[in-house]
């Protein structure tokens, strides 16, 4: 019985399903195979995953209702919904795409799993709900009502939409707010790739709120064994759950939320200057005002998980970028 990963030619997807198959699971891989980023990355991870047994990938649109009719009878046992839209610049440039693979596509993942009711839902959300939030660490229990760009916003509304499908169809289901992946078959519209480019071509960097960024920058195997552990163990109501007071992150529906970081956070020019030590070049920096929709910071309270899945981020910044440059170099060399 396989577990259905939406996104699967994606980032974490790619990833995620590498490790679903690296433990024997089998896996139903859906992606649109779009063209937000460059496609032959994402046909190079495919590729890379059609190679292995126990993988069977299917090209779908998931915002079209269609896919459920197409998926419904394929015995998927538990879903991992990582397939959206990403990036908070590009939802203030073209908004009608979150529209769609945001919210249309996450009702379509929601009324499969209302037919096929499986053992668990897990779905991405993103750091970015916590929006105006100035309290750092953020907490899964503190207020995400001020989204500071649509696709914060969408995220936010993606994780109440599945609360609903929790509570009136009973699907255990677990949203993880991501923050700041990176890494190894990562996408090139990240700071750290993007950053890297720059460098190599004597081109100088943009840094926005004048460098003073940080950000929890959490590493993709950290992630992924996060997602593993959590798919494994479906939500349960909360006995404890109080009406009169309640969280957001947790339910007397089969419902949970947890942020996946690193624990901690990064000023952005330290990041700058581990790309430059891994690259051996100095960057020309360029400083400019904050853009909308941006985070001043963010930090992720991790506490719950290590608590409920004795799960640990074990990777830091000093390991984790220089490993990306080096895989970096090798796809740019496959690439001339």
């Amino acid at each position: 019985m396989p577990v259905l990963v939406t996104g699967c030619a994606g980032f974490i997807g790619y990833h995620l399903a590498e490790g679903l198959l690296r433990r024997g699971d089998e896996v139903l891989g859906v992606d649109s195979m779009n063209a937000y980023y460059d496609p032959a990355l994402k046909e190079a991870r495919l590729e890379r995953l059609e190679g292995r047994a126990g993988f069977t990938f299917e090209r779908l649109d998931l915002s079209d209702r269609g896919a459920i009719d197409h998926l419904k009878d394929r015995g998927i046992d538990r879903i991992v919904h990582l397939a959206a839209q990403a990036g908070v610049r590009h939802s203030i440039e073209q908004p009608f795409d979150y529209l769609d693979s945001n919210l249309a596509a996450q009702l379509v993942v929601l009324e499969l799993a209302r037919r096929i009711q499986p053992r668990h839902l897990v779905f991405a959300s993103s750091s970015s709900v916590y929006g105006g939030n100035e309290v750092l660490p953020f907490a899964t229990g503190h207020a995400v009502d001020h989204p500071l760009s649509l696709y914060a916003a969408t995220k936010r509304g993606g994780e109440l939409m599945v609360h609903g499908y929790a509570g009136l169809y009973g699907i255990p289901s677990t949203g993880l707010r991501f923050f700041s992946v990176y890494g190894t078959w990562g996408r090139p519209d990240m700071a750290l790739w993007r950053f890297a480019d720059a460098i190599r071509d004597g081109r100088p960097i943009e840094l926005y709120n004048e460098g003073r960024h940080r950000r929890d920058f959490t590493w993709i195997d950290d992630v992924v064994e996060g997602v593993l552990r959590v798919l494994d163990r479906p939500a349960e109501p909360d006995p404890e759950f109080d009406p009169a007071n309640p969280t957001p992150d947790r339910s007397d529906a089969p419902f949970r939320i947890y942020n996946l970081g690193n624990d901690t956070n990064v000023d952005l020019l330290r990041y700058v200057e581990l790309i430059e030590e891994a690259m051996g070049r100095s960057a020309e920096k360029v400083l400019l005002p904050r853009q909308p929709g941006d985070v001043e910071a963010s930090a992720a309270d991790v506490g719950p998980m290590r608590r409920d899945f004795e799960w640990e981020p074990t990777t830091s910044v000093e390991v984790g970028v220089p490993t990306f440059i080096e895989w970096w170099r090798e796809w740019i060399a496959s690439r001339s």
